[in-house]
Parts: C-alpha cells; sequence; structure tokens
C-alpha cells in the first residue's frame, strides 16, 4: 500500500505503473542489538547514497517501496516503528531521519529475510508492472540477498547498488554482492554510475 494514501485513491501519487522499483530493505531499524554499532557505522554512509539515489528516482517517475521486517512482533506498525526510531533516541535514529518514507511512497511489511516471502510484495510489483528492481538496504549479505534471489526467480532484473547496502562485517558484505553479480546476473556499478533512464527502457 502506499504510505498517506488520498482518500478515494488507494494508490496515493506514487506512478500506477513503472518498469523499474526502488526498494528499501530494512532500513527503518532501532539497530538496538547486538553488532548494532558497529552496522550503523557502516550504514551511514549507505543512507546517504540511498537518501540521493532516492531523490534521482523520484525525478525519474521511479516508485520507491520500503520493505521492513516486522522483527517477531506480527502486531507491528510500520508508522508506529518509524516513530520509534525518530523519537526514542534509539541507535538507528539517523538513519531513519535521512531515510523516513514521503507521502507517495509505499511499504511492505515482511514476516522473514525475503522481501517476497509471504508479503504483498510480488502482486504490487505486478501491479506497477515492474521488470527491474534496485535493491538498497540492510544487511547486504542477509536480506538484500535473500531478496535478490526471490527476484530473480521472478525473473526480474536485479540492481544491486554496492554502495547502497551494508552489513555487519564489509567483506561479507562485498562476497554477498559478488555472489549476486555471478549468480543473480545482478548489475552491482556503485549508484552514481546508475543510468535510470536506460534502466527504465530494459
Amino acid at each position: 500500500m502506499a504510505m498517506g494514501a488520498m482518500s478515494g485513491d488507494l494508490h496515493g501519487s506514487a506512478p500506477d505503473n513503472a518498469a523499474v522499483a526502488l526498494l528499501l530493505i530494512d532500513v527503518i531499524n532501532d539497530l538496538e542489538f547486538e553488532g548494532g554499532e558497529v552496522l550503523l557505522r557502516h550504514a551511514l554512509p549507505m543512507a546517504t547514497q540511498i537518501a540521493a539515489l532516492k531523490r534521482r528516482a523520484k525525478l525519474a517517475g521511479i516508485p520507491t517501496i520500503y520493505v521492513n521486517d516486522n522483527f517477531g512482533r506480527w502486531q507491528s506498525n510500520f508508522d508506529r516503528l518509524l516513530a520509534h526510531c525518530l523519537r526514542d533516541g534509539v541507535r538507528g535514529q539517523p538513519l531513519a531521519e535521512q531515510l523516513q518514507p514521503e507521502d507517495d511512497d509505499y511499504f511492505v511489511l515482511k514476516p522473514k529475510h525475503s522481501g517476497f516471502y509471504a508479503t504483498t510484495l510480488d502482486l504490487l510489483l505486478r501491479y506497477l508492472q515492474v521488470t527491474t528492481v534496485i535493491l538498497t538496504g540492510l544487511t547486504g549479505d542477509i536480506c538484500v540477498l535473500f531478496t535478490a534471489n526471490d527476484a530473480y526467480m521472478r525473473d526480474l532484473h536485479v540492481v544491486v547498488p554496492a554502495d547502497c547496502v551494508a552489513s555487519l562485517q564489509p567483506d561479507e558484505n562485498q562476497h554477498a554482492l559478488t555472489h549476486m553479480q555471478r549468480v543473480l546476473k545482478a548489475d552491482i556499478r556503485p549508484s552514481s554510475a546508475l543510468d535510470l533512464k536506460a534502466l527504465k527502457c530494459l
């Protein structure tokens, strides 16, 4: 569904169809877990790059979809999670401040690692007529990787900008990127090298 959908319009002002979608995976995250402080150091430069990519995507008419974990809480609410990350002094606050959703963004709540598992993401992408997904966020070696695998299995073209994903261990992050490039045919060029208009024509 879309954030802040207007009355009578279930999709807000996000494009009703788009060949490309930008996915932000688990970026609204309090990071209040073991290793969260280390992950934050890697995630802050990532967030700056994602924010810049999101601005470019919006200008190019590419919708943004937040794909966020429910952290095992089956009564999760995305707005409540966002408020928690913005107001409660948690480690992940700087990420949420840089990457908080806008009114025309979509969101999908996921219970497991992949953004596709037991979620509405597949349905949403088909509704939008998406053929290419740009995957960004946390963590490159777990949730981004699982989501990329499932995207590839659905015959989607996978783009994972190397500067827009982060993991607890940089070497594991690079290993995951190399794996996605080799096995999933993913484009892992940095975000600044992506030609968004060209991606829309694939």
